[in-house]
């Protein structure tokens, strides 16, 4: 049986990413770095030199996902089309930290390493698993979180609760705390990586989303422009003359070149960051938060802060669409009227020359009836010479005589003879 090459590429697709089991008491600490397809090697190469140290494998190099245990802590790598992940995973069981003094999970990363990561960091948080009374979550929260812009829900069916502030703290990553149920009797381990993961995710997802927003302000200031070109080439078009509707043309030409070109530079990233935030909403949908009193939940926070800004991606992209489209109309209309000028001049210029041939045909007809004239004569002249030189032979008539009578003949006879000749070449010509 003969497979097909990426088979088993595809089939192993669904099995891509795949959550982690995880259990309380944990830090995760998770960074984002923009990377696009020229800078993956970079990453992989910064990966396989922690790896050489650790006395690891390099990495596969066709890989887009990695885990490994490295013994103080776990690292996920994974590649994405826009960025690369790293997951720093270390268990905090059986360690002693105090409730103000939580260990994020980079420090048992070499620090050398995680400073001299290539790339730029887009994201970074620190999360951390634990479990304990009401009393000790207020604590936590108190001590790591804003309280001013703290979000809070619980999630998974009440088996969990969630925490964050999304806020850049002063070592510059963003907090959020999961509280499980002591003993996690209803919360397996897999479950509780399922939901470590979205959560991970929705912070990813939304950065991400949010890179099309300074394109949507930057372009606003360049719509605003073409939209004013567009609408006083509009009413220049209205009042324009013949004469002045090349350069107006050639305007507009200009300012389609210009808007298609910002459109296409542009519309794949507001495709991506819509596809991002069609993301972040499924991850919030999928980890089934209910709000907890006095706080706002995390699909409320984004659906008052985030889908403004998504909101105006896709109004700069709308607005492109739709000056490109009145740019169209607005071309299309100024060829029309340039066509129609150009027919009518066409048309003009036919006339005069359909008159010209008239006056050709007319003149010609003048010159054939003094050709014919002119070939009588001279033929008649021809006939003369003979009728002399026949009369010693016996010839009666005089030379005068002949003459006379061969006139209508030789007259005759040269009419129907080009007519003949005209009438081929008509014949010819159609």
């Amino acid at each position: 049986m003969k497979y097909f090459p990426q088979r088993t590429a595809l089939h192993n697709e669904v099995h891509a990413r795949p959550p982690e089991s995880m259990s309380s008491p944990l830090a995760i600490t998770h960074i984002v770095m923009l990377a696009d397809a020229s800078q993956h090697e970079a990453s992989r190469a910064h990966l396989a030199a922690l790896l050489r140290d650790h006395h690891q494998p390099p990495p596969d190099p066709l890989a887009s996902h990695i885990r490994v245990d490295l013994g103080a802590f776990r690292l996920r790598w994974e590649l994405h089309t826009e960025f690369v992940t790293y997951t720093i995973l270390q268990s905090l069981e059986g360690k002693s930290f105090s409730e103000g003094d939580l260990p994020q999970a980079s420090a048992v990363v070499p620090q050398a390493w995680l400073a001299n990561m290539p790339l730029e960091c887009l994201c970074s948080m620190h999360l951390w698993v634990l479990s304990g009374n009401a009393q000790a979550r207020q604590s936590w929260v108190g001590h790591h979180l804003r309280e001013d812009m703290l979000i809070g829900s619980t999630v998974l069916d009440g088996h969990a609760e969630f925490y964050t502030d999304l806020a850049i703290h002063p070592d510059g990553f963003s907090r959020g705390l999961v509280f499980t149920e002591s003993g996690q009797k209803n919360l397996s381990a897999r479950r509780l990586g399922r939901l470590v993961q979205r959560l991970l995710e929705i912070e990813t997802y939304r950065m991400v989303a949010l890179l099309g927003l300074p394109v949507a302000r930057a372009a606003s200031a360049l719509l605003a422009r073409g939209e004013a070109e567009l609408a006083s080439l509009a009413q220049a078009i209205r009042t324009a003359l013949s004469e002045e509707e090349p350069e107006l043309l050639d305007r507009l030409t200009r300012l389609a070149g210009e808007v298609e070109s910002h459109y296409a530079a542009t519309h794949s990233r507001f495709s991506a960051s819509d596809a991002y935030f069609a993301l972040v909403n499924r991850r919030i949908k999928e980890i089934a938060e209910v709000r907890l009193e006095g706080l706002q939940s995390m699909h409320d926070f984004m659906d008052r802060r985030l889908t403004p800004a998504m909101n105006t991606c896709d109004w700069a992209r709308r607005r492109q669409q739709a000056l490109s489209e009145r740019i169209s109309r607005m071309s299309n209309l100024l060829r029309t009227r340039v066509e129609i000028e150009q027919q009518q001049s066409s048309q003009a210029l036919l006339s005069t020359m359909s008159q010209r041939q008239d006056l050709q045909l007319k003149l010609q007809s003048t010159v054939e009836g003094l050709s014919v004239a002119a070939i009588t004569y001279y033929t008649v002249g021809l006939i003369a010479y003979l009728a002399k030189g026949a009369a010693p032979l016996g010839w009666s008539l005089s030379s005068e005589t002949t003459s006379a009578l061969a006139v209508p003949l030789v007259a005759l006879a040269v009419w129907w003879s080009l007519r003949k000749l005209h009438r081929k070449i008509s014949e010819r010509l159609s």
